[in-house]
């Protein structure tokens, strides 16, 4: 029985790509040796990284002004590179929101480099919605404005881009970049590791403008900025070979086989509208924890009646091969992650083995 994985992370990554890692890993045919053991410092490797970018920039239709930087250190060290270069030194606070977990991690790290004003903060009511538009004031004055667009430990997603035009715009995408379209102008730094939808964990994908370079911190430690990794396409130090090479073939698979980020979206939402359906067909069985205005396209959250009911559910499910849907250690329950190489077909699987799990409970059918 082939194996399905709903994992927020690692996340599923495409048929095609899978064996095209497969067949790297024993031999690139252009060089005759494993990717696992190709020079960093190659030609090869160096277009491997130049055809990234070009990627990116052909998806999001993104400027010559922006910088497609491929790092390492997880969205975790981005949380203090960001206030590095755009609170260090500054009178005006950062602003931050704080919608979840991932969210709140960040703010600590902006804090020793600056004051942090949080604008909202959904952890008193355990961040199940997002604020609404008239909960938020945003300041003109501030340093820059940092949030999460997908939560993806409580499945929450804004729908909305936030925040002043005229304040620098930066976000945490980790979960749902290149899910489907973005209105990147409006962005001035957008960063996102790789193990959702763009390949394995060690590779973060950083977007940002040139002129928050303009006026960086001279003080910065040389591998903690943005600009010698710019200058050096990426390749300042040793970087991660292979997986940035899994990002490549993953980038190639959105642009060419699924055709763009138009239609990766409609596929998503095809995903999670069958999926929430399943799970409102008797939310007193599947509850759902998100506010429905609220809901993520990339990680759907629920609980059911009783922790033995739950644990049962999750045993269950790895048996029928489906896995990866244990919830996040803070909030316990099931997680279901719908990242881009997930198929519908999928889907349908783990609706149809939810159905009869719940018909066994006595409650029903969708």
């Amino acid at each position: 029985m082939p194996k399905l994985n709903f994992s927020a992370g690692p996340g599923a990554l495409p048929e095609p790509v899978l064996q095209a890692a497969r067949d790297a890993i024993e031999e690139i045919p252009e060089l005759g040796i494993s990717v696992l053991g190709v020079s960093h410092r190659s030609d090869w490797f160096r277009q491997v990284v130049l055809e990234c970018e070009q990627h990116v920039r052909a998806l999001l239709q993104l400027p010559d002004s922006t910088h497609v930087l491929l790092l390492q250190g997880g969205s975790s060290l981005q949380f203090s590179m960001i206030p590095m270069l755009l609170l260090r030194g500054r009178k005006q606070p950062a602003e931050y929101l704080d919608t979840g977990y991932w969210s709140a991690m960040a703010i600590p790290e902006a804090r020793h480099e600056g004051a942090v004003r949080v604008l909202w903060s959904g952890r008193e009511k355990g961040y199940r919605r997002l604020p609404s538009d008239a909960e938020l004031a945003f300041s003109e004055q501030a340093s820059y404005l940092h949030y999460v667009s997908n939560e993806t430990v409580e499945g929450l997603q804004f729908k909305r881009v936030l925040g002043h035009d005229g304040v620098p715009r930066v976000s945490d995408m980790s979960s749902d970049f290149l899910s489907g379209p973005i209105d990147v102008e409006r962005f001035d730094l957008i960063y996102a590791h790789s193990q959702k939808n763009l390949g394995p964990a060690g590779v973060t994908l950083v977007v940002l403008k040139d002129q928050l370079l303009e006026h960086a911190p001279s003080d910065l430690p040389t591998i903690l900025d943005y600009r010698p990794h710019a200058e050096r396409h990426s390749i300042y130090n040793t970087p991660p070979v292979f997986a940035i090479y899994a990002v490549l073939l993953v980038l190639r698979w959105l642009r060419f086989e699924v055709g763009g980020l138009t239609e990766m979206s409609a596929i998503n939402s095809a995903k999670a509208e069958r999926l929430y359906r399943c799970i409102d067909a008797d939310p007193d069985f599947y509850q759902p924890r998100a506010a429905t205005s609220d809901r993520s396209k990339m990680n759907a959250v629920f609980n059911l009646p009783t922790p033995d009911l739950q644990e049962r559910f999750i045993r269950e499910a790895e048996q029928a091969g489906l896995l990866g849907l244990t919830g996040h250690r803070s909030l316990g329950g099931v997680r279901v992650s719908l990242y881009n190489g997930v198929t519908l077909e999928a889907v349908e699987t783990l609706c149809g083995f939810m159905d009869a799990f719940r018909e066994r409970g006595g409650l029903g059918t969708c």
